[in-house]
């Protein structure tokens, strides 16, 4: 069974060291700590019951509390499933934003950075472009940028 355990924001690694270290000093059926990337503020613990994880997380510092519904099977797996990959973005390709304050807008790519998946755009049909930099998954490509 997977439980939820709620604790202090940024504190999730630190918290997670701190309960593998009871669990291997102790006898209590916890098989695992598992730390999304995507949830800030939480850890899922694999255990055979409940009380095991109300043990295990009873007067330790960073940890608010237990999530009172276990998750399914399912629930984990979609939470476990990866995010399919954000299109890839070129230089001088045009988008079209989805979200934001620019909603709408059209703009040309001028620079990406794969790496923290934001690119850098113009927009188009202003008076003065100025460069503003986003995340990549918050537009979306309407025209490639021709190839040479």
């Amino acid at each position: 069974m997977y439980f939820v355990i709620r604790v202090t924001s940024s504190q999730e690694k630190i918290t997670a060291d701190i309960l593998e270290n009871k669990i291997a000093k102790s006898s209590l059926p916890v098989h695992s700590i598992i730390l999304l990337e995507g949830m800030k503020g939480y850890l899922i613990l694999e255990a055979d019951n409940e009380v095991a994880c109300r043990d295990l997380i009873a007067n330790e510092p960073h940890v608010k509390g237990m999530l009172q519904k276990p998750l399914s099977e399912d629930e984990f797996s979609k939470m476990l499933e990866v995010k399919q990959h954000v299109q890839e973005m070129a230089v001088n390709d045009v988008v079209e934003f989805l979200t934001g304050p620019f909603k709408g807008y059209k703009a040309k790519v001028i620079k990406t950075d794969a790496t923290k998946e934001e690119i850098t755009v113009e927009l188009m049909d202003v008076a003065v472009p100025i460069p503003v930099t986003t995340k990549s998954n918050s537009a979306r490509i309407i025209q490639k940028a021709e190839k040479m």
